[in-house]
């Protein structure tokens, strides 16, 4: 009787072990991540745990194997992961906002062009009251203070599309700086994910940061308006990163870079999410069991996708997701 109960247990415990998994990325996607693995949980009983450790950790974790999957704002090339192995798919669709804390001033008051937005991370304009900022705010009530400038820390996919961007509009910093989820930069203080940077320029005076809308929202954060790609002043919402994702063509590729984008409507520093698993993974099951979850956020996540201000994708573009699962053996 001892000998079956033993072995019963085992049993169990190999089936809750399968119900069990860990992710590990971008902090880009956390709040959602978090509400659709509660969901989840509650509906299920599977637990998906996920780290919000920023993209950079998030591609070194899966491609060590540590983790189940991984997550990046920033999508790897289809050369990158031929090469590591691995499949990537979008999940939602946000936006990366420059937020900051001036004095009196109100959230969308002030105005900021991606150029000049490119000069304040260069350490080129270093005063609130620089002429180059009021000249696009001249009814604004702006301090003759430092630039207090705020940035990651840590390896990020935020960090890949706010410099992705404005390496397209302002050539100095693509020279200078460029792209990447880390890079050399000339001015600033870190902020660790961005809960991190949410919490350094909520508490610090005069300054600017980065960070993706559900966060703004959450913290009730000033963020900035910003001149998109057609001239208009956009102010930073799940219809302007609609708008920004409409060009993207997910049937060729995965990899969609949704920055300056055309479009009357559009936020420019738009990007989508991604999801990292391994076409041979180590567990099958486990990554069995992540397919699972990311084919119920699909099918009933949505809501909470926009409740968080994120943007849901396509039913198009999930169902095409859903038959490269099937196509690589996947699911």
């Amino acid at each position: 009787m001892k000998k079956l109960f033993a072995v019963l247990l085992a049993a169990v415990s190999i089936g809750s072990a399968a119900q069990e998994i860990t992710g590990a990325g971008a902090t880009f996607p956390a709040p959602v991540y978090a509400k659709w693995a509660a969901d989840y949980n509650k509906a299920t009983g599977a637990k998906i745990n996920y780290q919000s450790v920023g993209s950079g950790a998030g591609i070194k974790q899966i491609e060590a194997k540590t983790v189940t999957f991984g997550a990046s704002d920033m999508p790897l090339t289809d050369e990158k992961l031929k090469e590591a192995g691995l499949f990537q798919f979008p999940t939602v669709i946000g936006g990366v906002v420059p937020v900051v804390n001036i004095k009196g001033i109100k959230p969308g008051e002030l105005k900021l062009t991606g150029a000049l937005l490119g000069d304040i991370y260069l350490g080129k304009v270093t005063k609130w009251d620089d002429p180059a900022i009021k000249q696009l705010n001249p009814t604004v009530a702006l301090p003759s203070d430092a630039i207090m400038v705020v940035r990651r820390a840590d390896g990020s996919g935020t960090t890949f599309i706010w410099t992705n961007y404005l390496s397209k509009v302002n050539p100095e910093f693509k020279d200078k700086v460029g792209e990447g989820t880390a890079v050399n930069w000339p001015v600033g203080a870190g902020g660790k994910g961005n809960e991190g940077v949410s919490a350094f320029v909520s508490r610090l005076p005069n300054s600017i940061g980065y960070v993706e809308y559900a966060y703004v929202k959450q913290n009730k954060m000033t963020y900035a308006q910003v001149q998109n790609s057609a001239g208009t002043w956009v102010t930073p919402s799940d219809t302007a990163f609609k708008a920004a994702a409409a060009g993207a063509t997910w049937s060729k590729t995965y990899f969609q870079v949704l920055t300056n984008q055309a479009g009357k409507e559009s936020w420019p520093i738009s990007g989508a999410t991604f999801i990292l698993v391994h076409l041979k993974p180590l567990k099958p099951e486990e990554v069995k069991t992540a397919l699972k979850f990311f084919d119920w956020a699909y099918t009933s996540g949505d809501k909470s996708a926009d409740d968080l201000d994120y943007v849901a994708l396509p039913d198009s573009v999930k169902n095409q997701v859903r038959a490269d699962w099937k196509r690589l053996g996947l699911n």
